[in-house]
């Protein structure tokens, strides 16, 4: 019998990391596109931009993990949906600019690798960069025992994206009073408030991943570990509809509603003598979300800063062309409603 490897008896196992890796080139194969160089596994990840079609590029970084809906997975053994929901978080982050996503980079930190956690995990970040056309380039694994508590892991992911210098959305300069606001619908929490919601949910309310609660279709961990929508393939579509060059743009800004809620993500698009009313009771508010609001003792305010309650991306369109937009938001497949609007102000969200 071989003797095991020092470093392995130490906890980190270099040559199991080796053999889950070298399942990646097939499973990232369904994220390759256009400019992307070399193979996985180099020291960097390498990409052509094509300056033919952005003559005057602008690159749009963004970095982000999921939070603490990571305690959701452990405790669910459920890692199929984490990385999904990071690959489309850091896609809206860029989308709000107007950018097209490139390449993704991920980094996964964990006490003990598990081959079919890894497996789950990098499988949603393929998943993810395939249905958003951004090609998974790279990324880091990290073995550190003693650091993570056994069973747990921590993600992050960064993107980079394009968008031309002409076709930027840079609501500070767009949007005018008596713009409207449109809300487009999210999956439930997607990856932000999951602190308070497990301390309402399990410590106030005493509910378990396994209960079924009225309203939901499935278990409190079915609905906790829905995938956070992304919505750049529509918002590149909407912008390339609506805000022809030459033409008076329909859509002055996008914001997407992540931590923060409405009340500190709306006003990162306002100018600052302008605010964003947004009115209680113009979409429909999921069950998840009534459930936080009626049991969780949490002033309204804050409830919309923590939460997104139901409503994940909002659209600054200008009003004669508010109906048109969102009849295409429609037709898209997304619910989506006229929930606001802009007025003067001193660049703050409210709610009315």
């Amino acid at each position: 019998m071989s003797k095991q490897k020092a470093y392995a008896a130490a906890g980190v196992d270099i040559d199991l990391g080796n053999k889950v890796k070298a399942t990646l080139p097939e499973l990232l194969a369904s994220t390759r596109r256009p400019g992307v160089l070399g193979k996985v596994g180099g020291f960097g990840g390498l990409f052509a931009l094509d300056i033919k079609r952005t003559p005057n590029p602008v690159l749009v970084s963004s970095v982000d993990g999921v939070g603490t809906k990571l305690k959701i997975a452990f405790a669910a053994g459920r890692h199929d949906t984490i990385g999904e929901d990071l690959v489309n978080h850091c896609v809206n982050d860029i989308a709000v600019i107007g950018a097209e996503p490139l390449f993704f980079l991920d980094y996964l930190g964990t006490g003990k690798l598990e081959p079919q956690v890894f497996a789950d995990i990098v499988s949603g970040f393929a998943r993810g960069c395939a249905a958003n056309r951004c090609a998974l380039i790279g990324g880091e694994t990290a073995q550190m025992p003693g650091f993570y508590q056994p069973g747990e892991y921590d993600v992050s992911g960064t993107i980079v994206g394009v968008v031309d210098k002409s076709r930027m959305l840079n609501g500070k300069k767009s949007v005018r009073s008596g713009d409207l606001i449109l809300g487009i619908a999210s999956s439930g929490l997607h990856t932000n408030g999951y602190s308070l919601a497990r301390k309402i949910l399990f410590d106030q309310l005493k509910l378990k991943l396994s209960s079924k609660v009225q309203g939901l279709e499935g278990t409190l961990a079915d609905e906790l570990l829905k995938v956070h929508v992304s919505y750049g393939p529509l918002t590149r579509s909407i912008l390339g509809k609506f805000n022809r060059p030459g033409t008076p743009p329909g859509i002055h800004a996008l914001a997407h509603i992540t931590g923060g809620g409405f009340i500190d993500n709306i006003p990162r698009v306002l100018p600052t003598k302008l605010d964003a009313l947004v009115q209680i009771g113009s979409w429909d508010v999921p069950p998840l979300f009534q459930l936080l609001r009626d049991r969780g003792g949490v002033e309204t305010t804050e409830l919309h800063q923590v939460f997104n309650m139901g409503i994940g991306m909002c659209v600054v369109v200008s009003p004669d062309q508010a109906e048109k937009i969102l009849r295409t938001i429609h037709q898209a497949g997304f619910s989506a409603w006229s929930i606001g609007r802009i007025t003067k102000g001193s660049g703050v969200c409210r709610l009315c």
